[in-house]
């Protein structure tokens, strides 16, 4: 398979292949079992791909610890927690993975994870997960991504905040590490992200510059970058889905609802089945309207021998005569035979040029 294509399970990601769309779950189970199963099916209902989980633990992602700079406080829905607490809130239990996989299978889902240290990758290995997603923070977590890499499966990795040679060189990690196919995500590391600092227009230099699949990994409050990225030639769009925003938790103000991300779905399809292919002329939708073309027509009664010219020759709807161009060669020949009003003009009509005394 070539850099530019990407299978994961029997679904290809690539361009001109159907936009892969996966549903993140994140914490927005709120540590319930049963609403975690819950959004694995709604996930199923609103037309994803996917379902996508977080593996880690509060003590395999920080420190429980009291020191500065363990504690958030730079202006996000998060502020004034522990990293050790909020991790702790939000994580997915391990245990509930292999139920959660075997739900997602039963609903024809791939499920999948973002491991977050070395253990989270052997766990997922022994559930024999399809791939790996890379979050964009872990992005510089090298010895993280070369653990992935060696598993050969293949990745979908946000690109967040990563400068161009951190993305090489996470990218070059993944490679060497025996990593074949990769697809890069387009995200901003905002939650939400406001519309204006989406910068959407990298995605065609991503996919040039490092020769993979590109996608979106949407934070914004509604789906319109996702369809924007569509056009321009995302081929994976990944969406947070929670079932109330009012329910809260720690993501679900960034998140879809299933109505909304349903209609998401719905719009991704259609905006991807209009890009099509360069093409030129008629297609099978439209071939029939090529009978409403003008074409030239007698537009009054014209004797044998009478000249054509403007006055009793038009270009006019339907396409049954000459093509309009001919009205060239038309003026100045003369009718061969009488030519009712409204006949459509042929060659066959046309008796040369009037012979001069």
């Amino acid at each position: 398979m070539s850099n530019s294509q990407v299978q994961i399970s029997s679904h290809v990601i690539g361009p001109g292949q159907p936009v892969y769309i996966i549903a993140e779950l994140s914490a927005n189970h709120l540590q319930s079992r049963d609403r975690a199963r819950s959004i694995v099916n709604q996930a199923a209902a609103c037309g994803a791909n996917a379902i996508k989980l977080q593996t880690y633990t509060a003590d395999t992602i920080t420190l429980d610890c009291d020191l500065p700079h363990f504690q958030i406080n730079h202006g996000t829905a998060w502020d004034n927690q522990r990293l050790y607490e909020l991790y702790g809130n939000a994580y997915t239990p391990w245990e509930w993975h292999a139920e959660l996989q075997q739900l997602a299978g039963e609903c024809g889902l791939d499920f999948f994870s973002s491991p977050f240290d070395e253990t989270a990758v052997d766990f997922l290995e022994n559930l024999n997960v399809p791939c790996y997603k890379v979050a964009s923070f872990e992005i510089v977590d090298i010895p993280l991504l070369r653990k992935i890499g060696s598993t050969l499966k293949p990745v979908i990795m946000s690109t967040g905040m990563a400068t161009a040679g951190e993305i090489r060189e996470a990218v070059d990690a993944l490679r060497e590490s025996g990593c074949s196919q990769i697809v890069l995500l387009k995200c901003t590391s905002a939650y939400p992200a406001p519309p204006q600092s989406m910068n959407l227009a990298t995605l065609p230099e991503l996919s040039r510059r490092f020769d993979v699949p590109v996608g979106l990994s949407d934070h914004t409050l509604d789906s319109n970058s996702a369809i924007v990225a569509t056009a321009l030639g995302a081929c994976v769009i990944e969406k947070h889905l929670t079932l109330s925003r009012d329910d809260g938790g720690p993501d679900s103000h960034f998140s879809l609802e299933p109505n909304e991300f349903a209609a998401m779905v719905d719009a991704i399809r259609s905006a991807s089945a209009s890009l099509g292919k360069v093409h030129f002329g008629p297609t099978s939708f439209d071939e029939k309207n090529r009978d409403f073309r003008p074409s030239l027509f007698a537009v009054r009664d014209i004797e044998p021998g009478e000249l054509f010219d403007e006055s009793n020759v038009r270009s006019l709807r339907p396409a049954t005569g000459l093509a309009p161009v001919c009205i060239d060669q038309l003026i100045g020949q003369v009718a061969a035979v009488k030519i009712p009003r409204g006949t459509p003009m042929s060659w066959q009509l046309i008796g040369g040029k009037r012979e001069t005394a």
